[in-house]
């Protein structure tokens, strides 16, 4: 979504930019080729964040039991909520903002992710819709209502509602929109970013968002493996933290989509590997 959010929600995206600034250097995010098959976040980078994190949540909650009312705090530990993967309770502190600041209502895309993510499909599609009415230019919002009313409705459904766009957005966001469309082919909007002739900082944009959205896309259709090697792509990308609000929020659910599919596959991997001396006793 297009990141024009009030002063009142600026300061969580400043601290989850401090967050990452402190905790990693560029030096952390080169990847080698000979570790494609690891976190881009070092184990102890990955520990800090979480306890900085914690401690966060902590620190707002006793600053929300002396201002209860304050829709700046409430944004706040909603984001650090999110970014510990505790979608609920993000959604509740988004919920609490809304019903503090009905101005807040149809322009709170952050709660449409967290619905997402707390599987509230339904509702998650519906802050899509009403946000279309706040921003009619922004593909990014109707990225995310696909994929909401994908999961809620099924892909028929999803695809028929896609929403239509007469005028001109940011880069890649036409391109990767067509993804969904099926106008055009995974393969074809990373191409598009590698053969733009653009500056070094804007191509890192786009790749960002490309990788995101091309690994969210398989990730939702079932290909896993695929969207584990899109999204870590995604994560060691550097121009989401250093960007800021958007960017950065955007990053963490590039980071976090990624370890909830690497914890999936090693759930799987365990089961099976468990199965294997059952299987092997019984033909014995």
């Amino acid at each position: 979504m297009r990141r024009q959010d009030s002063s009142q929600t600026l300061a969580a995206g400043r601290f989850g930019f401090v967050c990452l600034a402190i905790l990693f250097s560029q030096a952390a995010f080169r990847v080698n080729a000979a570790d494609e098959k690891a976190h881009p976040l070092p184990e102890t980078q990955r520990q800090e964040l979480k306890v900085s994190l914690e401690k966060r949540v902590s620190s707002l909650t006793a600053e929300i039991e002396e201002k209860p009312d304050s829709v700046s705090l409430y944004s706040q530990r909603g984001d650090a909520f999110f970014f510990l993967a505790r979608f609920k309770e993000a959604v509740a502190d988004y919920e609490k903002m809304v019903e503090l600041d009905a101005a807040q209502d149809s322009s709170h895309w952050r709660r449409g992710i967290a619905r997402f993510y707390a599987e509230e499909y339904q509702k998650a599609a519906h802050q899509f819709e009403i946000y279309n009415s706040f921003d009619d230019v922004d593909r990014e919002n109707g990225i995310w209502r696909y994929f909401s009313q994908y999961k809620a409705y099924g892909p028929k459904k999803a695809k028929e509602g896609l929403l239509k766009y007469k005028k001109d957005d940011r880069e890649p966001f036409p391109s990767v929109y067509q993804l969904f469309s099926g106008e055009l082919s995974a393969e074809m909007v990373l191409a598009g970013v590698n053969d733009a002739e653009i500056s070094k900082t804007e191509r890192a944009k786009r790749e960002f968002y490309a990788f995101l959205y091309v690994g969210l896309n398989d990730a939702l259709e079932g290909r896993d493996a695929a969207a584990i090697q899109s999204l870590r792509a995604a994560t060691a990308n550097t121009w989401g933290p250093e960007a800021g609000f958007g960017p950065n929020y955007m990053w963490h659910v590039g980071r976090i989509h990624y370890e909830l599919l690497l914890k999936k596959r090693e759930a799987a991997e365990k089961k099976k590997k468990a199965s294997q001396p059952a299987e092997a006793s019984s033909k014995n």
